[in-house]
């Protein structure tokens, strides 16, 4: 079992910026690629980002490439999402998600929320306009 904590949603004005962390414990955390998802009241979750094990290869839908970021820290089984512009339409509940899924050059799969094994409770994001 991998446990997931979410943490860091907050109110912020649109054009701001807001970082997401997601602390992960019990199996081992390079076994696992990692993920952002969002969920707007009466929206299908939506894929915002993935980054492998290692932390060298990440991946974005095109909506929001340029905008969001997402980075980890295997030192401290911690996962990252840097978010920046912020948009009204932004504002969702932001899941993270750990993928068993193994290739480090395709990763599109990882934009499939049925990849993932675990998911944590989330965090509130409220952009303000």
């Amino acid at each position: 079992q991998v446990q997931l904590v979410e943490s860091g949603g907050r109110l912020v004005q649109a054009g701001g910026s807001l970082r997401l962390s997601c602390a992960a414990s019990g199996r081992t955390f390079t076994d696992y690629a990692m993920g952002w998802f969002r969920q707007a009241p009466g929206k299908e979750r939506e894929f915002v980002a993935a980054i492998i094990w290692s932390g060298s290869s990440t991946y974005y839908p095109d909506s929001l490439k340029g905008r969001f970021t997402i980075s980890r820290d295997n030192t401290n089984n911690s996962v990252f999402l840097q978010m920046a512009s912020l948009k009204p339409e932004d504002t969702a509940v932001y899941y993270c998600a750990a993928s068993a899924y193994a290739s480090s050059w395709y990763l599109e799969p990882l934009s499939n929320p049925s990849q993932y094994d675990y998911w944590g409770q989330g965090t509130q994001v409220t952009v303000s306009s």
